[in-house]
């Protein structure tokens, strides 16, 4: 690293002094916290994007400046590799270091020691970042941080993709490190083009069902993209709420965090009209997507929630459907849960005849194993998740479909796998592109929202949190289903859940504070509380309490 490259390094970091007392860490959420203290996380966060494309032969990466369902006052900003997929875990000490480091020097040394580490070669390459932010307030500001921050590093430029959802600056990353068309109106076309392809295949008899979905968009970037594809879709009848331009605030009291966890109407629902008709809810970047309904006029706000288990079921079932056209057995399916996911959602999926395995929690830790698959479908009970589609299958679908006679059973499965494969977004987890896949099935299947939450009840379920000395005396088998230490601790917790009617419990250690986490669920709600206050004790004797 050149005198040059130091010099302009120490230059802009000036700029942006570190706040004191404040420590960062690297999660799958990126770097989260109160927008007024990030203008140097972000601006560091844009010298390592930079050097990311470096490394990587300049390839684009992404920057996305978002706190996703957090509070408006918030703000963050997490990396979009190559592949659209989140910043390897590798790099993720790097990026603790740099963040936290407590003067320019400290920084630029860090720097100029991982540029030598990782054999990155500045000057000699170009490299890009694409930028994209949320509708939060302070996203400008955060934004010209990180432009000031790639562009401190030689030969590399920031590019501001303007004001996207999450997975809309995934998706364009993906499209353009793939050399495909990936600007925003790319990102719409491929969405109504496969919607329309799927909509015109749906059997005659089916398509009853068509009747009209109520959005809440979180008062945040999704309401407002929606609106944009309306413009591209002529097949999908939707009403916007909580656009975000009526004055409501962004993720108080509305969105898909909201209502998954609360199971009550987001504000500007609940309605006399509402009752019975079919709603969805986006979270405040259009990363998660939950539906529900009011099922009466005296459900006093509370609804019936089909979180992102039923949303994975009713996908795993269709892509089910199509594969049992195909003449022959070509492809492995594969269902991608946490040991969150509602013990009724896993039996429903084994009784399909899935094969479904678990994963440690974070969608980093799910997207992966999905991979093993030709087909992985993933999804936590938040509603992040999406459908991972092999490339050699779906060239192996494509040749397929050239060898089939058009319009035959077998024919139409294969192109309606085709058509989720570019409908779905295979980058990350989307809510937009959710959405649109669970309207075109519930239309195939001829289902109204009723008929799709009859799939499986949920058992009841209980969560606590136990303050404890020291975290990490837990150790947890990798799926976190089984806990490894303290030595007898699972047998205590096993003894305990035999007790129960539909009993099962877990614990695992908080990834950020010194908490263990319990979750319980058995046949009735009196019976999880139980369990879960049992299991709750059993942490406090083996590991002591606060």
């Amino acid at each position: 690293m050149d005198e040059t490259q130091i010099a302009s390094l120490l230059k802009s970091s000036d700029l942006f002094p570190i706040p004191q007392s404040i420590k960062l860490s690297y999660g799958t959420a990126g770097f989260r916290g109160d927008a007024k203290f990030l203008d140097s996380t972000v601006y560091r966060v844009g010298i390592l994007s930079a050097l990311r494309s470096l490394k990587l032969k300049s390839s684009t990466i992404g920057l996305m400046i978002t706190a996703s369902h957090n509070k408006v006052s918030d703000n963050g900003i997490k990396v979009a590799d190559p592949s659209g997929g989140m910043l390897s875990q590798e790099w993720e000490p790097f990026a603790d270091q740099i963040a936290n480091a407590s003067s320019s020097q400290k920084l630029v040394s860090l720097i100029k020691e991982f540029v030598g580490r990782e054999e990155i070669s500045i000057g000699g390459g170009e490299g890009e970042v694409w930028l994209g932010r949320d509708t939060r307030p302070s996203g400008e500001s955060l934004l010209r941080a990180a432009e000031i921050g790639v562009s401190s590093v030689l030969g590399c430029v920031a590019v501001n993709m303007g004001v996207l959802t999450t997975p809309q600056l995934h998706w364009m990353v993906r499209a353009k490190n793939k050399g495909l068309k990936a600007n925003e109106s790319d990102y719409f076309e491929n969405l109504s083009t496969s919607f329309k392809c799927l909509i015109d295949l749906i059997p005659v008899k089916k398509l009853e069902s068509g009747s009209k979905l109520v959005l809440d968009g979180a008062n945040g970037v999704g309401g407002e993209k929606m609106e944009e594809l309306r413009g591209y879709l002529s097949n999908l009848d939707v009403e916007i709420r909580n656009t975000g331009r009526e004055g409501g605030v962004l993720n108080e009291g509305v969105g898909a965090d909201f209502v998954q966890k609360e199971k009550v109407v987001p504000l500007g629902f609940g309605l006399k009209d509402d009752v019975g008709v079919r709603c969805a809810s986006f979270d405040g970047d259009a990363d998660r997507l939950v539906y529900f309904y009011v099922p009466s006029e005296s459900s006093g706000g509370k609804i019936e929630l089909l979180d992102g288990d039923k949303i994975l079921s009713l996908f795993a079932l269709f892509i089910k459907e199509q594969l049992n056209a195909l003449e022959e057995k070509l492809c492995r399916l594969g269902v991608v849960q946490t040991a969150y996911a509602n013990g009724a959602s896993t039996d429903y999926l084994k009784g399909l005849g899935l094969d479904v395995v678990f994963a440690k929690t974070g969608v980093k830790h799910l997207h992966e194993k999905a991979t093993e698959f030709d087909i992985g479908i993933y999804f936590e009970a938040n509603g992040h998740g999406t459908i991972l589609f092999s490339e050699s299958f779906v060239s192996l679908l494509v040749d397929k479909q050239k060898d089939l006679s058009q319009g035959s059973d077998e024919y139409n499965a294969v192109s309606r796998l085709v058509a989720v494969s570019n409908l779905i977004n295979q980058a990350v987890g989307d809510a937009i592109s959710g959405l649109l896949l669970v309207e075109v099935i519930l239309q195939h299947m001829g289902w109204s929202v009723q008929k799709w939450n009859e799939l499986y009840k949920d058992l009841p379920s209980r969560q606590v949190k136990v303050e404890v000395p020291d975290r990490t005396a837990v150790v947890t088998t990798s799926e976190e289903t089984e806990a490894l230490k303290p030595l007898g601790i699972q047998d205590a917790i096993n003894g305990e859940i035999k007790k129960y009617k539909h009993g099962r419990a877990f614990i695992r250690p908080s990834g950020t504070e010194d908490v263990v986490r319990v979750y319980a669920e058995a046949s009735t709600q009196e019976d999880a509380d139980s369990l879960a206050d049992s299991v709750a004790q059993l942490v406090k004797s083996f590991l002591g309490s606060i």
